[in-house]
């Protein structure tokens, strides 16, 4: 139990810091290598280690990445991200738009794919408008972050968190979509208000030499195709039972066989670490599990009246561990203690919500935060942690205020 419990605590070490310290490990490298010592010394078996790693999320994630990877080489994110840039309105209307485009595409195709194919051409659009980019990345972020919350596609955390309770794509939608939606005007105030006369760019960027990114060439056809079969996929999600990987597959099928993208140039946008992250997680949390020391920490939880199965305390257990660990970590601890929840909806609510709404305080609580800082970074124009908390964090403790009265009313 000794070396499980150190392998775990040093995997989540990682979660949190982005690295293993003292060591060029990431998150990914920590789980993976975290995985194998508990393999190598039969802390946990082969088959157990099998048997730990949910499929069907897997399998969902693969065919939603590969799916969302057609709508990038297609060149629709570039295309969009520069329409959105051109547009001939005020900053307020640009930034209201954005967040609009943000927040919808997020729910639809998974959000970290959607800010990392957009947030490179929306640093050129700003910067050669002459406008201060920070509050525009900031509020795409944001937006991504909320508007993902709201339907089993729009995170992995989701998918997690629906797998384990057994959630339709209809269900959860019905009691994520709105609190999600409303989030995205309270960004719209939020950033608004902070950024009020601060539009314009009041220096070059840090960086000198930070060139506008070159227009990725667009295909009608690819998008056209792309976008029946995401239409096709949500049809399903909602009118049929058929499970939700065997569509997401389904739909990667379709578009990797095709006569004018390669295969290989799709499936290299596909984030394989992540997926070989969630592998590495599934079995050292099952290897903790055999050891019953979670179920001693959900009785002390329970002693402070958190309770997992509470959709008030799961949204507040959510808001914190989420920051400490990541999103994905999170939902992953929990996910084996939810099974069986009187109420399956609204404690998925608890968690898509507190994770997607709570992510938004710190740099370091999603991968979309560190995406935009860092693409940002490497065009010249840098969002500190001072910077992204100043706004961020107000936009997370509102929207939370709105999931606990929405958590209320849903009781």
């Amino acid at each position: 139990m000794d070396v499980t419990l150190a392998v775990f605590v040093l995997v989540y070490v990682a979660m949190g810091v982005g690295h293993l310290p003292g060591f060029k490990l990431d998150r990914t490298g920590a789980a993976a290598v975290g995985a194998m010592v508990l393999l190598a010394l039969g802390y946990i078996s082969p088959q157990a280690a099998w048997n730990a790693i949910d499929y069907r999320t897997i399998g969902l994630l693969f065919g939603l990445m590969v799916v969302s990877s057609a709508f990038v080489v297609s060149g629709f994110y570039d295309k969009v991200a520069r329409w959105v840039g051109e547009l001939e309105v005020s900053p307020p209307r640009l930034l209201a738009i954005l967040i609009a485009v943000g927040g919808g595409l997020s729910a639809i195709l998974t959000n970290d794919v959607v800010v990392v194919a957009m947030t490179p051409v929306l640093v050129s659009i700003t910067l050669t408008r002459g406008l201060n980019p920070v509050p525009f990345l900031l509020a795409f972020c944001f937006a991504a972050n909320v508007g993902s919350a709201a339907t089993i596609i729009g995170s992995p955390q989701n998918m997690i968190a629906a797998e384990a309770l057994g959630l339709s794509f209809n269900g959860f939608m019905k009691v994520s979509a709105l609190p999600a939606l409303l989030g995205l005007p309270v960004i719209w105030a939020t950033v608004a208000l902070l950024y009020r006369g601060k539009w314009l760019r009041a220096a070059p960027p840090a960086r000198a030499g930070a060139v506008v990114e070159a227009p990725m060439a667009f295909d009608r056809v690819e998008t056209f195709k792309a976008a029946v079969v995401t239409l096709i996929m949500v049809g399903a999600f909602v009118f049929s039972s058929w499970p939700h990987m065997l569509i997401a597959l389904g739909g990667a099928a379709v578009l990797l066989v095709n006569r004018g993208i390669s295969s290989k140039n799709m499936l290299n946008r596909v984030d394989g670490d992540l997926l070989l992250l969630l592998i590495g997680l599934f079995i050292v949390n099952q290897a903790v599990a055999a050891t019953h020391l979670p179920e001693h920490l959900l009785t002390a939880l329970s002693g402070v009246g958190l309770h997992l199965t509470d959709p008030l305390s799961m949204l507040a257990v959510m808001s914190v561990l989420s920051n400490v660990v990541g999103n994905n970590p999170a939902v992953m601890l929990v996910a084996p203690f939810i099974h069986g929840a009187a109420d399956p909806e609204a404690l998925g609510a608890a968690i898509a919500l507190g994770t997607g709404f709570s992510s938004n305080m710190v740099i370091f609580g999603s991968l979309a935060g560190i995406i935009v800082a860092e693409q940002g970074q490497a065009q010249g124009v840098t969002i500190g942690f001072m910077e992204f908390m100043r706004a961020g964090l107000p936009v997370a403790l509102l929207c939370l205020a709105l999931a606990v009265g929405w958590i209320v009313y849903l009781g």
